[in-house]
C-alpha cells in the first residue's frame, strides 16, 4: 500500500511539470524574451508570479524552464540507455580479455565526477541544449553499461540460457528472447532514478553558466540570476528551486513504484 501511495504522488507530481512543459509548447503568458514587464515586479498586475531582474515575466520563465528540463532530462536518460545498454551487452558477451578492458574503462568513467565530465564536454563544445543532452548522456551511460553488464552475467549464467546456447540458438536471439526480458524491469528503475539525476545535472551546468543558453530559461540560470535579489525579491530564487525539488521527488517515486511493480516479492512484503 505504501508503495502505490508513494508511486501515485510521483504520477501527481511529475505530471504537474509535465503538464507545464507540454502547455509552455502551445501557450506562454508573454514572450520569454519580453522585457517589459518592469524590474522585479510583485505578483500582479498582469504578472501572477511577478517579473526578474530583467522585467521578464517568472512564470513563463518557469514554463520554459520546464520544458527544458525534461527535455534535457529524457534526452540524456535516451542517450545514456542506448549506449550504455549497447554497451553492457557486449561487455557481456565478449571474451574475458575484451571484457576486463570494457569494465576497466568503465571503472574509470564511472569514478570520474558526472558533472565535472559534463562540464568538459559542454567547454570543448559551444553551451546549448545538444551539448548539455550529449554531455549529461555520456555521463550516466557508464552507469547504465556497468549494471547491464551485471544483469546480462546473471542472466547467461541460467540453465535455460545455457541449453538454447547449446541447442545451437543464435546470440542476436538469445539477446531477445532472454536477456532483454529479464533485465529490462531493473534498467528501467535505474533509468527513472537516472532522470532524476539528469535534471540536476542540467541545472547545476545552467547554474554555471555552461548550459542551454538565452532564451532557454533553465531554472538553474533562473537560480543563478535571482540569487543577487534573493532578500528583496525572494519568489524568483524560491519558485524554481521548488520545481526542481517538486520534479525530482516525483520522479524518485516513481522509480520507487517501478521497482515494487519489477519485484513481486516487495509488493507482498508491504
Amino acid at each position: 500500500m505504501r508503495g502505490r501511495t508513494a508511486f501515485v504522488i510521483g504520477c501527481v507530481l511529475a505530471g504537474l511539470i509535465l503538464a507545464m512543459a507540454a502547455l509552455s509548447l502551445v501557450w506562454l503568458p508573454y514572450d520569454p524574451s519580453d522585457t517589459t514587464g518592469g524590474r522585479l515586479a510583485p505578483p500582479g498586475d498582469g504578472h501572477l508570479l511577478g517579473t526578474d531582474k530583467l522585467g521578464r515575466d517568472l512564470l513563463t520563465q518557469l514554463m520554459v524552464g520546464a520544458r527544458i528540463a525534461l527535455t534535457v532530462g529524457i534526452g540524456s536518460v535516451l542517450l545514456g540507455a542506448l549506449l550504455g545498454v549497447a554497451g553492457g551487452l557486449l561487455a557481456g558477451f565478449a571474451s574475458d580479455w575484451l571484457d576486463d578492458a570494457l569494465s576497466a574503462a568503465l571503472d574509470i568513467l564511472i569514478a570520474f565526477p558526472t558533472l565535472l565530465l559534463a562540464m568538459l564536454v559542454v567547454a570543448a563544445r559551444e553551451a546549448s541544449l545538444g551539448s548539455a543532452v550529449l554531455a549529461i548522456g555520456l555521463a550516466m551511460s557508464a552507469i547504465v553499461a556497468r549494471l547491464t553488464r551485471v544483469l546480462v552475467m546473471r542472466v547467461l549464467a541460467q540453465d535455460y540460457v545455457t541449453a538454447a546456447r547449446t541447442s545451437g540458438t543464435s546470440w542476436p536471439r538469445v539477446v531477445i528472447e532472454h536477456v532483454l526480458p529479464n533485465i529490462w524491469p531493473t534498467l528501467l528503475v535505474n533509468l527513472s532514478l537516472q532522470l532524476g539525476l539528469a535534471v540536476l545535472a542540467e541545472a547545476s551546468l545552467s547554474y554555471l553558466g555552461l548550459g542551454p543558453p538565452p532564451p532557454n530559461a533553465s531554472w538553474g540560470r533562473l537560480l543563478q540570476e535571482a540569487q543577487a535579489t534573493v532578500l528583496t525579491a525572494p519568489l524568483g530564487a524560491v519558485a524554481p528551486g521548488v520545481l526542481l525539488v517538486v520534479l525530482v521527488v516525483g520522479v524518485n517515486l516513481l522509480a520507487d513504484g517501478f521497482r515494487d511493480l519489477a519485484d513481486p516479492t516487495r509488493r507482498r512484503s508491504r
